[in-house]
């Protein structure tokens, strides 16, 4: 039986999955990513983890999630903005005679909306937008049902959106970007303590925390907005590390939809989590393997 293997390669771990062609995870490991995370460095860590999940060889192909665009056919990555050194880095043609599997890369944030499609909270919707909060703010968009992948493969990137033109730099020449407002290192800039300590004091009530995390809802709601009137989507999942903490900021969020956007380009709008938490980019790196390696 054919089995699959997903990766999602983050700026702080790598996790992996081991599937078979029904989306069951079979196995799964998760490694650091090198810091810092150069090309070179990354591929050896990425060949000594799959390795060391699939020491029998049983999957035949790799689906590898990163964050930043592809090309067209999923074998370069054009530029990962937040790994120092990725830029038109042929990964796929580096990794295929190590791993002696074949290889397909797309953005970490499509392989997400892809694995709520097939498995997770977004199965049985034609039209959503899915943001991941975390080191950095990526996401992807199905439309129709397809994902929407634009001109080159570039498409989407709706952390990158400007929300301050005055805001801080972002490492994509941007400034004031939806990133720089509702990544980790955004809420690094609000308080010296970590995302879970900051959630752990809110759901214990710390008026400060929670304040905090309305300012993150708010911004988070701007972006949406804009995002919003462009896609009108039926559903917006909220997934990444950041996520876990979606009670204290996601109502400050809505409200700030439901007063920028009028009423007719958000009817029926669904705003909510996702259902596969940070297993989601492994197992849609692992579909679109399967479709484009396995199915092609």
């Amino acid at each position: 039986m054919a089995q699959l293997i997903g990766v999602d390669l983050g700026g702080t771990a790598i996790k992996l999955g081991r599937f078979t062609v029904e989306g069951q995870l079979l196995a799964e490991l998760e490694v650091p990513t090198p810091q810092p995370p150069m090309p070179g460095a990354v591929v050896i860590a990425l060949v000594e983890a799959v390795q060391q999940l699939d020491p029998d060889g049983l999957a035949t192909c790799v689906g590898v999630g990163l964050p930043g665009p592809m090309d067209g056919a999923g074998r370069v990555a054009r530029i990962c903005i937040n790994l120092t050194g990725w830029e038109q880095i042929p990964l796929a043609e580096w990794l295929e005679p190590q791993l002696q599997r074949r290889v397909t890369l797309a953005n970490d944030g499509n392989c997400a909306v892809v694995g709520e499609a097939w498995q997770g909270a977004a199965r049985g919707y034609r039209d959503v937008l899915l943001l991941t909060l975390g080191t950095g703010v990526g996401g992807g968009v199905l439309l129709g049902g397809s994902l929407f992948t634009g001109h080159g493969g570039a498409a989407a990137e709706p952390g990158l959106i400007c929300i301050d033109p005055e805001g801080p730099a972002c490492n994509s020449g941007n400034r004031g970007s939806l990133e720089q407002f509702c990544s980790i290192g955004a809420l690094a800039r609000e308080s010296p303590l970590t995302p879970q300590e900051l959630c752990r004091l809110a759901g214990n009530g710390d008026a400060e925390a929670l304040a905090i995390w309305r300012r993150y809802g708010r911004h988070l709601g701007v972006g949406l907005s804009s995002l919003i009137y462009v896609l009108t989507p039926e559903l917006v999942l909220i997934g990444g590390g950041l996520s876990a903490a979606s009670e204290h900021f996601l109502p400050a969020a809505l409200a700030e939809v439901e007063q920028r956007v009028q009423r007719e380009s958000r009817q029926g709008l669904e705003l909510r989590r996702c259902a596969l938490g940070n297993g989601a980019g492994r197992l849609g790196a692992a579909r679109l393997a399967l479709d484009r390696l396995l199915n092609a």
